[in-house]
């Protein structure tokens, strides 16, 4: 499906720092917009519906499955996660770029359906450190943080089927890894002959 629009996705096993990247990334970028996900899980912290996620019980969840509406779903730790199809493709019709952050397999689902998509795999720079990580967010009991432990290997042994590779070893660096990825991807020929195809058009490129 080729779109004007650029889709960015972001994975990473729990506690590499995912959603606080991707976060500061759209407060210094405007032109990028985050798809906000559906999820069976409840709310963590100070997560709002609509915000964070769409928070959903599993019936509905599974009714939109059947209904077609999401261009990726997977279980992860538990509970389902989805990628709304509506939403994604309006606004990469319009020209918006777009960041998912999801798992890895609804990244590799992604990629089937937008071989253009930027897939983006957050690193952390080791184990003992994600592990302290996760300890220090205070969100989990202690068998889930080894359950999360546990995942994140079988996690970060995908990061080799992703585009680009991120160590958030330091935030700032990390981050500034992310927006070069991002700058990087408009500059691209196709993408820019997708984006500026007026341009390309009145230089008889296209």
């Amino acid at each position: 499906m080729e779109t004007p629009g650029n889709l960015f996705v972001v994975a990473a096993p729990s506690g590499a720092g995912k959603s606080s990247l991707v976060k500061a990334l759209l407060e210094l970028d405007s032109h990028l917009a985050v798809s906000v996900s559906h999820t069976t899980r409840p709310p963590r912290g100070q997560e709002q519906d609509g915000r964070e996620y769409w928070f959903i019980g599993e019936p509905e969840f599974r009714a939109m499955i059947d209904r077609g509406e999401f261009f990726e779903w997977a279980q992860v730790h538990g509970n389902l996660y989805g990628t709304s199809r509506k939403a994604i493709e309006a606004r990469l019709q319009h020209g918006e770029d777009v960041v998912l952050e999801i798992d890895w397999q609804g990244a590799l689902q992604i990629k089937q359906l937008f071989p253009h998509a930027v897939l983006i795999f957050i690193l952390p720079p080791s184990w003992d450190e994600l592990l302290q990580r996760l300890h220090r967010r205070g969100e989990d009991h202690p068998e889930v943080i080894e359950q999360r432990m546990a995942n994140a290997r079988e996690e970060v042994a995908q990061a080799r089927h992703f585009d680009f590779v991120i160590i958030n070893a330091l935030f700032e660096t990390a981050l500034f890894d992310l927006k070069t990825v991002v700058h990087s991807q408009r500059l691209k020929y196709a993408a820019q002959k997708r984006n500026k195809s007026q341009v390309f058009s009145a230089l008889n490129l296209i």
